[in-house]
């Protein structure tokens, strides 16, 4: 239990900090509704904890090791998240939009980026996961990325929950601010993702 206990909680430090994916989740959940916006969340997590095994089983330290493959990884990865960030911006938001005014497959797509599309957060995640891997028993193991797995659940779904209870105090204009803000924090992301490559490219 102490282990699991370990797992939930390093998997919460894992998720909890706003980056792509939590605003993601949380405009989806301000733009969407409740059902679809729990749809959304549980693809996100689907993702989530799929990258949660990756680095805990080490994929950060062969991403690490093959130049070309982050290379890569980070030029396709900041021109989408980019890409993503000025959808947000440019989008016309309402609250009056129907439940399906996104496609089931944008919905994986963007998930799959805002998760995969980050090397930086593949190799960190890799480094805070595959850490504790290392100093873990094999049957204390299963424990521990469950608790992992299950912080991954209980907090994009908490999020989503709590954004959609409270969705009512927002109107169309205060959605349209979040879009530009959560847009413009986006395209910083992808921006210093493209640094990154350009870097890693001259170096």
């Amino acid at each position: 239990m102490d282990v699991y206990l370990q797992g939930f909680l390093m998997g919460l430090a894992y998720v909890a900090p706003i980056g792509v994916q939590n605003l993601f989740v949380i405009n989806s959940a301000i733009s969407q509704k409740r059902g679809r916006a729990l749809l959304i969340a549980l693809i996100v997590i689907f993702f989530d904890i799929t990258l949660a095994f990756a680095c805990f089983f080490g994929i950060g330290l062969l991403i690490d090791k093959l130049e070309w493959l982050k290379l890569i990884i980070l030029l396709i990865g900041s021109l989408i998240v980019i890409y993503i960030g000025q959808g947000l911006i440019r989008s016309k938001s309402s609250f009056k939009e129907t439940d399906t005014n996104i496609s089931l497959a944008k919905v994986i797509t963007t998930a799959c980026v805002v998760t995969w599309f980050n090397p930086q957060a593949i190799i960190d995640g890799t480094m805070m996961l595959g850490a504790f891997r290392v100093n873990l028993a094999a049957s204390d193991a299963t424990y521990f990325i469950l608790g992992v797995v299950s912080a991954s659940f209980a907090w994009f779904t908490g999020v989503t929950l709590f954004v959609s209870f409270f969705r009512d105090k927002f109107n169309d204009k205060v959605l349209r601010i979040i879009n530009i803000v959560c847009g413009a924090i986006i395209i910083f992301y992808g921006i210093k993702l493209l640094l990154s490559f350009y870097t890693m490219l001259k170096g």
